[in-house]
């Protein structure tokens, strides 16, 4: 797989491009196309579900990708293209190391001896493959002792060396995030990928992964990429930042050109709510208002303690086989809901007004009536006249009720009435168990504890309350269970039917059974 010997391309390490990695109809990478350079730290953000790992899979072996090349450029010129390199090849022979998001040390083992462990090869290949190394063969004990002054160097550097005869599973949790660090770069890779290295970590602990990075990238020439939430971090020791959403590439650049862009704003860094039209009206481009998501869903998503994207996937992508099309769709932006709101109160103040207006109407006429009544006492009136006092004069009866009934028609036209809402609840809730004994719901399938609770907090505690259901109660408890058709799916009312006869078998059983027992 090495190649010819590019000069020109010594200053980029990693070359991906058009890069896209399709999961049956879910498109999780679409296009994508970034370079990390040599010796610098790229940094990968987005929200989650972006696809940042998996690009990382993709880089490392873990997945071949559906389409596009990732070119990887050594030191000594050779050009590997690792989607087709097999996984085992890749850090063997491009150098590229990665750690996961999830600490993965041999946690029975030392500190030392995790370090020594990532110099396998290195060991087996001194011994021969065989048992040299028993013998104390020379080639042996000088890769050995390389390999332990290594170990030692990293351990210095992880701020470890006090720590290096104890059980890697005994260390705080912030050392044992550089202690997998300091494991990775003992392979000498030339490419250290790193999946979210500061989640859960401490501001202290933060700052001493911050220092470690820094040194790697000073002093090894070893180029990082990473992917990491933490903007504190991102910040202080990216050089260059990609930014991704729903597998797309949104902006790629320097760590401030990157906190500054309206578009990454938007859909990943978030403002506070009354910022978010400023920021919208900054971007400047009708069609990013549209696409871009914001915000949670309200009506379908997740909670606003849920990621800062709309609901559902389903509910704001469409991915098309096709071309790997991602459509964003106009609902999941924050902007249009800013809009529609803004809309939405300007008719129902013109629909006040117009009440109001109406209202005035009804007094001029009134007034105009009076008059007209009048003048028909003093002179005759034409036939015009007439005609028009005459349809005035239903309007004008009493001034009082006339009052009252545009009053009427002004609370009925400012506020349309909202449509008759069904009681909470269903028709056959009860207010405790009958004898003070509940069935087991949880026998039916597709209720469980929490729904369980829901239930018997609205009055259901019994099979045959729930076989008893019609469809307006299913419509109820659907409602306030959040689910949509999943009791006809899950067939809840057959099951409880079933089980209210087995019940009602067993108690006529047992019924008898007592009656047996006081005969005798």
């Amino acid at each position: 797989m090495n190649a010819s010997t590019n000069t020109s391309m010594t200053e980029t390490i990693l070359n991906v491009e058009h890069l896209s990695m399709k999961f049956g109809g879910l498109v999780a990478i679409g296009d994508l196309s970034f370079q990390a350079r040599r010796g610098e730290i790229t940094a990968l953000i987005g929200p989650n579900g972006a696809g940042k790992t998996t690009v990382f899979n993709c880089i490392t072996g873990f997945y071949k990708p559906t389409e596009g090349m990732i070119t990887l450029n050594r030191r000594d010129g050779s050009t590997y293209l690792l989607e087709r390199l097999p996984n085992h090849e890749i850090p063997a022979r491009a150098k590229v190391a990665r750690t996961f998001q999830n600490i993965r040390l041999f946690s029975g083992m030392t500190v030392l001896e995790n370090l020594l462990v990532a110099q396998h090869n290195k060991l087996m290949k001194a011994s021969g493959y065989t048992f040299l190394g028993l013998f104390g063969f020379s080639s042996y004990r000088q890769a050995s002792a390389e390999s332990i002054e290594l170990a030692k160097h990293w351990l210095a550097k992880a701020d470890l060396t006090d720590r290096a005869d104890d059980p890697a599973g005994d260390l705080p949790y912030g050392a044992q995030r550089r202690l997998e660090i300091a494991r990775a770069m003992c392979t000498g890779p030339e490419l250290l990928c790193l999946d979210e290295p500061a989640a859960g970590l401490n501001p202290k602990e933060s700052l001493a992964l911050n220092t470690l990075l820094m040194d790697i990238k000073d002093n090894t020439g070893t180029s990082i990429l990473l992917i990491e939430h933490d903007m504190s971090v991102v910040m202080q020791i990216s050089d260059h930042v990609v930014v991704l959403e729903y597998g797309r590439k949104i902006s790629d650049g320097d760590p401030e050109a990157v906190r500054t862009d309206p578009k990454v704003i938007a859909a990943y860094l978030g403002v506070d709510d009354e910022e978010v039209e400023t920021v919208l009206t900054e971007v400047g481009d009708e069609e990013v208002i549209e696409q871009l998501d914001t915000g949670p869903d309200p009506d379908h998503g997740p909670q606003s303690s849920a990621s800062m994207l709309a609901g559902p996937v389903s509910d704001s992508v469409e991915h098309g086989d096709e071309g790997g099309r991602v459509t964003v769709s106009k609902g999941a932006s924050r902007a249009a809901r800013v809009g529609t709101g803004a809309k939405a109160s300007t008719p129902a103040r013109s629909t006040a007004s117009k009440a109001q207006g109406k209202t005035s109407e009804a007094k001029a006429s009134g007034a105009k009536t009076a008059g007209g009544k009048a003048s028909a006492k003093s002179a005759p009136a034409s036939s015009a006249k007439a005609s028009s006092s005459a349809a005035a004069r239903p309007k004008a009866t009493a001034g009082k009720p006339a009052a009252a009934g545009s009053a009427t028609a002004k609370s009925t036209t400012a506020k349309p009435a909202a449509p008759a809402k069904k009681p909470a609840g269903v028709s056959n809730r009860l207010v405790a168990p009958r004898g003070g004994r509940e069935d087991d719901l949880l026998v039916i399938k597709g209720i469980g504890p929490v729904n369980k609770k829901k239930l018997n907090e609205h009055g259901i505690f019994h099979f045959d309350q729930i076989a008893a259901w019609k469809k307006a109660d299913i419509e109820a408890v659907e409602a306030y269970l959040a689910f949509d058709g999943r009791i006809a799916r899950e067939d809840w009312i057959g099951q409880a039917k079933a089980l209210a006869k087995q019940a009602a078998k067993a108690g006529a059983a047992k019924s008898a059974a007592s009656k047996r027992g006081g005969r005798k």
